[in-house]
């Protein structure tokens, strides 16, 4: 006889939601059952769109099920929702507010208004949604872009933010023989329509945190979703001091210079600290270094002040641990990991 155990989500609004979930059944399907406003994707273990905090009870992964979290982080108490099983009553704490859940993904339309190739391996692309289509997003989430012809999806962050649609500005990564790079570089014209689903993810721009100091570290195309989140910051009423720490492995594949100082124009109060891991030359302006490096000792002032980080995992472990050392708190910290798909 299976034992329904009581499920507890507190949001970070102050929400909760209670609900059964069967001894053998994954909480997040349970969540979903129940209509409680998680956020989730993949249900595989494998985004991390479903990360919560055990803070009750006893909660552990499905047998034989894959999971993206490190054996500190489950220690600690994460847990991605989609591969976990209650063993008794348990409450997690997810790090969103109760709304943000509530909105369902879409399918959509777009255009293809231009492509550009604006480094060596990264592209602009914009497009433009279909009349009909629409999707409300927070900076920094995800959409996924059917590539025409095979039916495969990639996962990218739009570097615009809601108040450019329906226009949409994506930067992406050009990878040898990668599916999306071939369409990209080979197939693409203006016009054609491509197929998006959407939004997705839990890392996006906090509202409860608007008014604090807020660094930005990004690596390569790690950058979209921070200039969505910068521009949303310029459009609002809260103009907080920014970081922005951004990085490439050499001068020659940076991007979006030209945008990041714009930005500084607007935002009097957003510093940009430009790394490249070597090639650096006195007098570029250059950081010689990674994002991570480039932190120093007082941009920590304020205990409150919020950090969001994208780019390859390494970096996102190194910066964390880099932004703890320097006094933040680890609640404080957002992060995406960008994957290369295979």
């Amino acid at each position: 006889m299976n034992q329904a155990h009581q499920i507890t989500i507190n949001f970070a609004d102050g929400v909760s939601r209670t609900f059964a979930a069967d001894h053998n059944e994954n909480v997040l399907d349970a969540a979903i059952k129940a209509e409680v406003p998680v956020l989730y994707q993949c249900r595989a273990g494998a985004c991390a769109s479903c990360t919560c905090k055990l803070e009750e009870g006893q909660a552990s992964n499905i047998p034989g099920a894959s999971s993206t979290l490190l054996a500190s982080e489950f220690a600690s108490g994460s847990r991605l929702l989609c591969v976990t099983q209650a063993e008794s009553d348990a409450t997690f704490s997810v790090a969103y507010g109760s709304e943000v859940g509530s909105s369902v993904a879409q399918e959509l339309n777009a255009f293809v208004n231009s492509v550009e190739r604006i480094a060596a391996n990264v592209v602009k692309l914009t497009l433009e949604l279909a009349e009909g289509s629409w999707a409300e997003f927070r900076p920094g989430q995800f959409f996924q872009i059917t590539v025409p012809g095979l039916g495969v999806l990639r996962s990218y962050s739009p570097s615009s933010n809601a108040a450019d649609l329906p226009k949409m500005e994506f930067l992406i990564r050009l990878l040898p023989n990668g599916a999306m790079s071939s369409f990209l570089e080979t197939q693409i014209q203006v016009d054609q329509v491509l197929q998006l689903k959407g939004p997705y993810g839990a890392f996006f721009l906090r509202e409860e945190s608007k008014r604090a100091p807020h660094i930005f570290v990004a690596g390569g195309t790690g950058l979209a979703p921070m200039l969505s989140m910068i521009d949303t910051i310029r459009k609002s009423s809260a103009r907080p001091p920014m970081l922005l720490n951004f990085g490439c492995a050499v001068p020659e594949v940076l991007f979006s210079l030209d945008d990041i100082q714009l930005r500084q124009q607007w935002l009097p109060k957003l510093e940009a600290r430009i790394c490249v891991d070597r090639g650096a030359q006195e007098g570029d302006g250059l950081h010689l270094g990674s994002p991570v490096a480039a932190l120093k000792e007082d941009d920590v002032k304020d205990t409150n002040s919020v950090a969001y980080l994208c780019g390859p995992q390494p970096m996102i472990d190194a910066a964390t641990t880099r932004l703890i050392e320097l006094g933040m708190k680890p609640e404080n910290i957002f992060a995406e990991q960008f994957v290369a798909s295979n």
